[in-house]
């Protein structure tokens, strides 16, 4: 196999890879989809590729430095998809991008085995952990109720979960207002939580997240 050919693969395998890892991202609807993951992936496996043979009039040269600087520089791209909106979240698509990263940087190695495994490892976890998220365990949300009652407001979060935390109580002048943050079971939410509120008396949803 000529060296062209070889390159032309990796560049190919690797794009095809990333995009397949950001596929899966963007079915889940998240900002970092096909695109994203595809010119990470390739764009790694560029850099491995130049770094082991882009320096050939080099007396000495290190090609493990490219690879770290991708690694560091695919951490600050992590770091602003998990501080977007300032809150954290989208976790898992910045490690996503993180491995993708590192996939690319294996093909770009030539090591085909360990980066298809690698792919088939990620895609395999991300199905399987999104079943586990949005099915099973508990989800904490926050919620606020409003109505006359102050103690019948803070009694129902504990009908309508587990584990309530009131952040607050405001006198309102028809009532009381308050904010507090609880947890439910993800297969419950919302429509079970709503009929749970729903079958309340005396009490009125004003928002839920």
């Amino acid at each position: 196999m000529s060296l062209a050919l070889e390159l032309t693969i990796r560049i190919l395998a690797a794009g095809l890879m990333g995009a397949a890892i950001g596929y899966e991202r963007e079915l889940r609807g998240k900002s970092a989809g096909m695109r994203t993951h595809l010119l990470v992936a390739l764009g790694s496996a560029l850099l491995m590729i130049i770094s082991q043979l882009g320096f050939e009039a080099a007396d000495r040269f290190d090609a493990a430095r490219i690879a770290a600087a991708v690694v560091g520089g695919l951490g600050f791209l992590g770091g602003g998809i998990i501080m977007k909106n300032k809150h954290v979240s989208g976790l898992t698509t910045a490690a996503g991008l993180w491995v993708t990263g590192a996939i690319g940087l294996a093909i770009g190695s030539g090591l085909y085995e360990i980066a298809i495994l690698s792919f088939v490892i990620i895609i395999i976890c991300m199905e399987a952990m999104y079943f586990y998220d949005f099915r099973l365990g508990d989800r904490a949300i926050s919620i606020t109720l409003t109505g006359k009652d102050r103690d019948k407001l803070v009694e129902a979060l504990t009908e309508i979960g587990q584990q309530p935390t009131v952040n607050s109580i405001v006198k309102m002048p028809d009532g009381f207002k308050v904010d507090a943050s609880l947890l439910i079971k993800k297969r419950e939410f919302p429509g079970e939580v709503l009929r749970r509120i729903d079958a309340i008396q005396g009490i009125t949803l004003e928002s839920i997240e």
